[in-house]
């Protein structure tokens, strides 16, 4: 099988280098916020972090999906056995509060499976990585261990960036109750009857919320249970996220009927789904 770790060392970089990026507007004086048709807000850093993906990853041959593309016909993108899913800069509402909770988001999407993805977290600067043959990893505080993109891009290979990582998922806490990550920004009526269902299912629960694909990873490495997500998110908002978690022996269903999430339908939307340890 094909090694990518060329391919994963292009995403950590580009994750990097946009992340960067992002905080020198996050810490700056105007953010630049405009809406976008959806009504959805559209920042400086969004553009920023765009480009500087864009111009790592870019020129690998293979195409790559966002947000920025999502207008492209389905009747060609139907045609790749593989692309980019790229979220420059996920929870821009969460950006505009100012509130940490906010990611870069980088996925590699194979015959409709993430297999491998980045999600890189600037404020905290914690790094999630993951193929799905080498399994999930991740680094707090980057710029301490000394991991930049110009590291990177010295490195050459993906085993000495692993040697410096954490293997997910992490011990969970023993005394942890039922852990359940839930939206910040799109808490729905649905989610609070998931909840209750819960409690009544698990007796003492703690329910966290946060923004962006910070859920996902927190499911993944094993300081939460479970993530139901029952509302709309987009095949860029997950894809990364989703790759670390099933890489990490976490599963990523669809709410409705227990089938992995799959990635370049002809609808961009996702369906609801779960993210959940299998031993939860």
């Amino acid at each position: 099988m094909e090694d990518r770790s060329n391919l994963l060392m292009a995403c950590v970089k580009s994750a990097l280098a946009a992340g960067r990026a992002i905080l020198e507007v996050y810490d700056g004086p105007d953010m630049q916020v405009e809406k976008k048709s959806d009504d959805s807000p559209l920042t400086l850093a969004d553009r920023r972090a765009h480009d500087i993906i864009m111009k790592g990853i870019g020129n690998l041959d293979i195409p790559v999906l966002s947000e920025e593309g999502r207008n492209i016909p389905f009747g060609e993108r139907s045609q790749w056995p593989r692309m980019w899913v790229v979220d420059p800069l996920d929870g821009t509402k969460e950006f505009i509060k100012r509130n940490g909770e906010f990611t870069v988001n980088i996925a590699l999407v194979e015959e409709g499976v993430p297999t491998l993805g980045v999600v890189f977290v600037p404020v905290s600067d914690c790094l999630y990585f993951a193929d799905l043959e080498k399994g999930a990893f991740k680094i707090e505080r980057c710029h301490e261990a000394g991991i930049d993109e110009k590291l990177i891009n010295c490195i050459g290979e993906i085993k000495t960036l692993i040697d410096q990582a954490v293997r997910l998922p992490v011990a969970r806490e023993k005394e942890r109750p039922f852990t359940i990550m839930g939206s910040r920004s799109h808490a729905t009526p649905e989610l609070e009857a998931y909840v209750e269902e819960m409690r009544r299912k698990h007796g003492e629960v703690n329910f966290i919320s946060a923004g962006s694909s910070l859920k996902i990873c927190r499911v993944a490495e094993g300081a939460a249970d479970i993530y139901p997500r029952l509302g709309p998110t987009m095949e860029w908002d997950t894809a990364a996220g989703q790759a670390v978690a099933v890489a990490s022996r976490a599963q990523v269903v669809r709410h409705d009927d227990g089938t992995p999430l799959a990635y370049n339908k002809k609808d961009l939307l996702n369906p609801w789904f779960i993210v959940e340890r299998k031993n939860a």
